[in-house]
């Protein structure tokens, strides 16, 4: 079975970025959404962003215009760059590819944004 192994977390002040990566360990080309979500503690887990394997993205309202996702279905990897980060960022955020049946998720990276 694929493996998802996220990293690129940790801490930041308001206003830095991050680049979270996500490496599978087998093919990712053929998977249909590839992306990110975000657990904050006391929340439940929320949508952050995904891609499509041709490339269309969603994004949820909150990051709009701050987060990009991107995906190199040739390195297996999936990204989140994180701009203008604010201290209601702070989660973990988990890595997750989904295709039918298929439904993987990573471990998490913590993802903290201090004032």
């Amino acid at each position: 079975q694929v493996q998802l192994v996220e990293s690129g977390g940790g801490l930041v002040y308001t206003g830095g970025s991050l680049n979270l990566s996500c490496v599978a360990s087998g093919s990712i080309a053929n998977i249909y959404a590839a992306g990110w979500y975000r657990q904050a503690p006391g929340k439940e887990r929320e949508l952050v962003a995904t891609i499509t394997n041709i490339g269309s993205r969603r994004y949820s309202d909150s990051v709009k215009g701050r987060f990009t996702v991107s995906r190199a279905n040739a390195e297996n990897s999936v990204y989140l760059q994180m701009n203008s980060l604010k201290p209601e960022d702070t989660a973990v955020y988990y890595c997750n590819v989904r295709d039918g049946p298929i439904n993987l998720w990573g471990q998490g990276t913590q993802v903290t944004v201090s004032s």
